[in-house]
């Protein structure tokens, strides 16, 4: 008689840059993963899975795998390599290493990372104590919320804001900037069911996304305007004697101030700028003021273009302004991550950076390896791992320049032979979620959640703290934490004494998975109904006195040297994006179009792109145009279409429709170059420039041409 085989149960946390950081469940069969599902214990995720995992299990067993070390045998991006073993690999990394550095000096080799991992074991910052060992480039990572961070952060401080669970007590909910349904889907039901009790779901978007069209109400500025909008409101709050005026006077600061500013952006001028109706923004401005208790959830979108820092800063003021926080479900959500008891500095090892140690920023990287950025000593080796720049980056033309300078020694680590991998010189197999354990803290609820290891990785594939462990060891280091396990590196990151912690320990993770950090029940949590904001007046700061732009810690190991220091407005206000037809009319005439490039629904970033069934489900590069831009340039639903300035291009198939005004086209992100109809994606036409705070990307601030390909 054939004995049932016994199926063993694991916690596991999805490890992808997303808000819900999923509590998931491993199931182990004769030592193989068979079915990954939802926790159905966790609060927040409640056993859901998004589109993008919900067959974790089968990409685990992706046949296309990286299972080897590699060494490349042919023309960089040729995708011609050699297997070979892990000894070979690091002793060659560990040989080119020692000569750059005997030559040029340890800062010319340069990490490149981001959430292709969340995890704290894992993913985008353990490598930092090494690289910051070694005394190599530090690299700032500020893909997407770092610009949103810095105004957060300048204006009501390091807090976590509103518990997205609280959503559930709001009656009027705000969501700027934010696709829930694509990219925060575990956040929607709780919207939903305040909606069904009453509340009023307003959504702000430049175009008609899924969550746009779910909402009560979509409010459609255009790209790059939402500071002036943001400003409208605040003028129409003071105007219509809507403003809290206790509150203010008791938990604000520079309110006169405030109030001067605003004065000019009254609805008639704002609708000049942004397209929004005058009538609206004042039926906004009322609503928001008086439909207690109203909350704004704030997208990382809102800071891609030239004025998104002063825009999210005058978010920030909204709530102070009318009292929403003094009502559970009232005020303001950007990143929960503030609140998280995370010993950063342990993680991240900032007192091994030499001062004096440059900064490279993540968006720059194409400038860094072509010479542009004139670096002395330049970029002669350059180690990738838990991102793809040659999809995610803008400027992705001259990443690849760059990528093929046979002077540059390049090691990525990864799953699959991507975009970025096929120009390495050296490929290192990485085990994924379910073959190694780690930590994982949250940017959009209040969570710590566990992930064990359910089985062993395939081949010759290794965790990434695995690398870490062998690169010490192959440069000489034998600093404790590069002898530490992952279990002991996972107890190691979090401060454990804090009260947030509630007298828990590794043990109850082992036993249930997750543990929401002491925050106050989302159904009472009032964080600030009586001030008590973290910054320096313990009031929100409307008013700034001589601050410099900066990066949170984060972003750039607890870095705290080269930041670039350039002053801050005392006041949020209204900054004209850098390509727009209104700002920048000569480039307009070569490029009349703005393009917005959201997060696709079926990947995560790149992240599943290479999958056949994944990009059935997304279909095929795509390109939004509105009926009469798709009239003027004789492009048909359907038609072969070719974006491009003067950057570079890519080509999709155009989707003509209403879900986008004139003078904007649409293309999700993500997207293979190599699996694309033409060698290029979408950040091949994207600025590498910088928001004004926080370094923060500005790819919702480009313009193109579109025509349609013969």
């Amino acid at each position: 008689m054939n004995e049932q085989l016994k199926r063993e149960k694991f916690f596991g946390a999805c490890p992808h840059d997303c808000p819900d950081t999923c509590s998931m469940v491993y199931e182990v069969v004769d030592g193989r993963l068979a079915e990954v599902r939802g926790n159905k214990d966790h609060p927040m995720t409640r056993g859901g899975l998004c589109v993008k995992v919900k067959d974790f299990a089968e990409h685990h067993a992706n046949p296309d795998r990286l299972m080897y070390p590699l060494r490349r045998s042919g023309p960089k991006g040729s995708n011609q390599f050699e297997q070979i073993t892990w000894d070979e690999a690091i002793s060659e990394i560990g040989e080119r290493w020692r000569e750059i550095i005997a030559t040029y000096g340890s800062q010319a080799i340069m990490p490149y990372s981001y959430l292709g991992n969340m995890g704290l074991v894992q993913g985008i910052n353990s490598g930092d104590p090494f690289f910051n060992r070694l005394g190599s480039t530090v690299n700032e990572k500020t893909f997407c919320a770092s610009g949103s961070s810095t105004a957060w952060l300048l204006t009501v401080g390091p807090t976590g804001g509103v518990d997205p669970e609280s959503f559930v007590h709001s009656k009027y909910i705000v969501i700027w900037a934010c696709n829930s349904i694509s990219t925060n889907l575990h956040h929607w039901p709780f919207v939903l069911e305040a909606q069904k009790r009453g509340a009023k779901v307003v959504v702000i978007d430049s175009f008609k996304s899924r969550t746009a069209k779910a909402g009560d109400w979509h409010i459609c500025p255009k790209p790059g305007t939402d500071s002036a909008l943001a400003m409208g409101v605040i003028n129409s709050i003071i105007a219509q004697g809507l403003v809290d005026q206790d509150y203010v006077d008791k938990y604000t600061h520079g309110y006169p101030e405030l109030k001067e500013r605003a004065a000019e952006f009254t609805p008639e001028y704002v609708e000049g700028i942004t397209g929004v109706k005058a009538a609206d923004i004042e039926t906004f401005a009322r609503e928001f003021a008086t439909a207690q208790p109203s909350v704004i959830r704030i997208g990382v979108a809102l800071e891609r273009s030239a004025g998104g820092g002063q825009a999210i800063r005058a978010v920030c003021c909204l709530p102070a302004l009318v009292g929403s926080w003094r009502h559970v479900g009232g005020g303001l959500l950007q990143m929960p991550l503030w609140d998280f008891p995370v010993d950063w500095a342990k993680a991240a090892r900032p007192d091994w950076i030499k001062p004096g140690t440059r900064v490279v920023n993540n968006l720059r990287l194409g400038a860094a390896l072509t010479g542009e950025m004139k670096l002395d000593p330049p970029i002669k080796s350059l180690f990738v791992f838990c991102t793809n720049p040659v999809s995610q980056a803008p400027e992705t033309n001259k990443i690849v320049q760059g990528l093929q300078r046979e002077d540059l020694f390049t090691v990525v680590a990864e799953h699959f032979l991507t975009d970025t991998a096929k120009y390495a010189d050296i490929v290192l197999p990485a085990a994924m979620a379910g073959e190694a354990e780690d930590m994982m803290w949250s940017w959009g609820h209040f969570y710590f959640t566990y992930n064990q290891k359910a089985i062993d990785p395939p081949g010759e594939c290794r965790p990434t703290s695995d690398m870490w462990r062998l690169l010490a060891k192959e440069m000489g280091f034998d600093d404790p934490v590069f002898k530490m396990t992952d279990s002991e590196l996972c107890a190691e990151y979090i401060n454990w004494a804090d009260p947030k912690m509630g007298g828990v320990d590794m043990e109850h993770f082992k036993t249930h998975g997750y543990y929401k950090i002491e925050v106050g029940s989302a159904d009472t949590r009032t964080p600030h109904a009586e001030g008590k904001f973290p910054t320096p007046s313990g009031k929100v700061e409307f008013l700034l006195h001589d601050a410099k732009n900066f990066v949170a810690g984060p972003f750039r190991a607890m870095y705290d040297g080269e930041q670039s220091g350039e002053p801050v407005d005392p006041l949020p206000g209204f900054v004209p994006a850098r390509e727009r037809p209104e700002t920048n009319p000569e480039r307009a005439k070569l490029y009349s179009l703005n393009i917005i490039s959201p997060k696709s629904h079926a990947f995560l970033n790149s992240c599943y792109a290479n999958e056949p069934h994944k990009v059935k489900v997304q279909g095929d590069q795509y390109v939004m145009i509105s009926p009469s831009d798709a009239t003027r340039r004789m492009i048909r639903e359907g038609d072969p279409v070719r974006v491009y300035n003067d950057r570079g291009d890519f080509e999709g198939v155009a989707r003509v429709t209403d879900d986008v005004p004139d003078g904007v086209v649409v293309a999700t992100l993500g997207y293979w170059r190599s699996l694309n109809r033409s060698d290029g994606s979408v950040n091949s036409i994207s600025s590498d420039a910088w928001c004004g705070l926080g370094r923060a990307p500005t790819f919702s601030d480009n313009l193109v041409e579109v025509q349609r390909v013969n």
